[in-house]
């Protein structure tokens, strides 16, 4: 990447179901903000707490057939993310493509490990006590894995997401989008030349 580039991403997905704009920024250089609205309060706070902790700026507009479930905004609005950050990303020239962290959000400790590999795959070993996020609409916990894994399949990156320990749905989350997007700001760090696979492509 010259001086001159600038890794942003811009995604736009349309179905019956959900009508979705997205754009990443991943160093910030002109989109520096974080914005997100779902119609779903606690999965706007989770996306918020990946942008932020990413460092990226992320932009997300969604209305979907939430009055129905939430399914389909949590599942589009995560290939949306994914098709914008592997826009951004580019030919992934210089990154660094490897993170790992372990994020602690009180009694939860989240683990998460990170490949930029061009090959999706999502490992995804958690289990939450089992009761909903209240709100208005409340949010069902098991959502998680399906946002992850549209992301995971969109943006062709490998990610594993372990719980180590937790009590409450909440903090596991919480931790889990943290702790993910500190690991991507750390994977798409420029920290060389050319692209970092003895393939010469990821």
């Amino acid at each position: 990447m010259t001086s001159d580039e600038t890794r942003v991403g811009s995604f736009n997905r349309k179905t019956k179901e959900t009508d979705i704009e997205v754009s990443v920024d991943l160093d910030a250089s002109g989109l520096r903000e974080v914005r997100c609205s779902t119609g779903i309060p606690f999965f706007d706070h989770m996306l918020q707490q990946l942008g932020k902790h990413s460092g990226f700026g992320l932009l997300v507009r969604s209305q979907g057939d939430i009055e129905i479930d939430a399914h389909h905004t949590v599942e589009d609005v995560g290939i949306a993310v994914g098709e914008a950050f592997l826009l951004a990303l580019g030919d992934k020239g210089g990154i660094r493509r490897f993170a790992s962290i372990r994020v602690p959000l009180d009694e939860a400790l989240v683990d998460v490990a990170i490949d930029l590999s061009g090959r999706p795959y999502l490992h995804y070993q958690i289990d939450f006590p089992g009761e909903k996020i209240l709100g208005e609409p409340p949010f069902d916990p098991q959502l998680i894995e399906e946002f992850w894994r549209a992301f995971s399949v969109a943006s062709r990156l490998t990610l594993h997401i372990n719980l180590e320990r937790g009590k409450n749905t909440h903090h596991i989350i919480e931790a889990t989008f943290k702790g993910i997007g500190m690991a991507l700001k750390d994977a798409v760090r420029v920290e060389g030349i050319g692209i970092p696979s003895t393939k010469g492509s990821l």
